[in-house]
């Protein structure tokens, strides 16, 4: 009997131990990432399954609501067909609520995957972890937070189901009673829903800084790769390359082709077909993927498929997919004006807010602060010229241009007290229309430049009367 070798076993061991230390090192140098990276993944799973749940029960209750007023309306047309289509509608309701029970739709998301599995990987390996008891009920505490996120995301896709399916319904029976525009809202309300859906998706598939970072951290690990091949859910529906010696793996492979083989077998079956073999695959392939397109086409067009966006006959507003304070932009301005013979040389310096109605318009409004520099550089003198107060309103013509318009009012007087605003009188009134033209910029700052030319319509009744003509650049944060 052979005796192995004391100084390979002690070198295995040296390399073992070395590689488990340098992961262990690794890891435990991210040891003031991870607490703050469990606090993250817990405040934004629960936040976003709070808001799936609002937004999944008032989609639900749309529906409803819409469905309660076609019936209405179809009762006073033809009673009959009213209470054959609608008969059974309280049925499917309750379908759906003991379907949300139990979701049947399973999906697959990237981001929720690897937040998932990381969360389990450090509580299978709390000893790379701070063992403060805190810290161990936070992790516990995040793990609930996905689980339910994960079940909340499974409802929706099963509710999302069911709209479709009642959008589908209700368009066959009552498309020849003349509901096209109570069918176009029913439309609008099941598109939104589901943008809405891919809208939290993409969230959870955009991790933040201190998410990324942890990920990358133990990313650099052996111990959480092997871990994420074996145990994350893109694992358990495709086994991913591991070990060859690992049963369930060769397992995943058996009976499968090569990529090789298969090219081999083309290969065989072009040669014995003769020297225009290859041009009549070509065309088979073509003839094949004219098919294909026909029948997706068909299928698109019966209001089947599985695209969110299914052919909406209207124009979307990719605006309401977002929450109030997305759609809001922040914005400054400058004007400057040379002196005349009642005013030194000023500048307005405005602020403003501004709210997205739809991708091609926007409201906001504002505040302005007139600076005075003096008469000229050899007679600098800064002071309180005057403020103002703004409202705006932007449409989109084409491109970046847009079609611009205002109301304001402005107090342009120096200003040695503030009870002086209370004197109504004295503020000037302007009415503005123009065009502005929008920048995108690379800044860090900056999103946007805007530059406008502006007509005061109004300027002819101001005494003193001011400058028609208005030119101003601002910047949206």
């Amino acid at each position: 009997m052979r005796l192995i070798n004391p100084i390979l076993i002690a070198t295995v061991l040296f390399i073992h131990a070395n590689v488990f230390s340098q992961d262990s090192a690794q890891y435990k140098n991210s040891g003031s990432v991870s607490s703050r990276y469990i606090q993250s993944v817990s405040k934004k799973t629960n936040e976003l399954e709070q808001k799936l749940d609002k937004k999944s029960q008032k989609a639900l209750a749309q529906l409803q609501k819409q469905e309660a007023r076609m019936k209405k309306k179809l009762t006073k047309i033809d009673s009959a067909a009213a209470k054959n289509i609608f008969s059974n509608a309280g049925d499917k309701y309750k379908e759906l609520e003991q379907r949300l029970t139990n979701p049947s739709i399973k999906q697959y998301i990237p981001g929720l995957d690897t937040i998932s599995t990381s969360l389990k990987f450090l509580q299978q390996n709390s000893d790379l972890l701070n063992q403060s008891k805190e810290i161990k009920e936070k992790l516990a505490d995040a793990m609930n937070k996905v689980k339910g996120l994960e079940s909340q995301l499974q409802k929706a896709e099963d509710l999302k189901q069911f709209l479709k399916e009642r959008r589908q319904f209700l368009k066959e029976q009552l498309s020849k009673f003349g509901f096209a525009k109570e069918l176009k809202k029913v439309n609008k309300q099941v598109y939104y829903y589901s943008q809405q859906l891919n809208e939290y998706k993409a969230i959870l598939n955009d991790p933040k800084k201190i998410e990324r970072k942890a990920i990358e951290l133990l990313s650099k690990t052996k111990l959480f790769k092997d871990f994420m091949q074996k145990n994350s859910m893109l694992a358990s529906l495709f086994r991913m390359p591991g070990d060859p010696n690992d049963p369930n793996y060769m397992a995943s492979l058996a009976g499968l082709q090569t990529r090789a083989s298969v090219q081999q077998l083309i290969q065989n079956q072009l040669a014995a077909g003769g020297p225009n073999a290859q041009q009549q695959l070509q065309a088979n392939l073509q003839q094949a993927q004219s098919q294909l397109q026909q029948l997706k086409d068909k299928v698109i067009k019966a209001g089947g498929g599985s695209s969110d966006a299914e052919l909406p006959d209207f124009k979307p507003n990719n605006q309401k997919t977002k929450s109030f304070l997305q759609r809001l932009e922040l914005g400054t301005n400058i004007q400057s004006q040379k002196s005349t013979n009642f005013f030194p040389v000023t500048s307005d310096i405005g602020l403003s807010l501004a709210f997205r109605l739809s991708d091609k318009s926007l409201i906001g409004i504002g505040a302005s602060y007139k600076l005075g520099w003096g008469s000229g550089w050899n007679n600098i003198n800064l002071s309180h010229q005057g403020v103002g107060l703004r409202s705006f309103i932007d449409w989109k013509l084409k491109g970046s241009f847009y079609i611009s318009g205002g109301y304001e009012q402005n107090y342009k007087a120096e200003i040695r007290n503030i009870t002086q605003l209370q004197d109504y009188s004295a503020w000037q009134h302007s009415g503005l229309i123009g065009m502005s033209k929008v920048v995108s910029v690379k800044s860090k700052l900056f999103k946007k430049t805007k530059v406008q030319l502006l007509w005061d319509f109004m300027s002819y009744q101001q005494v003193p009367r001011a400058q028609p003509i208005v030119f101003r650049v601002g910047y949206n944060f």
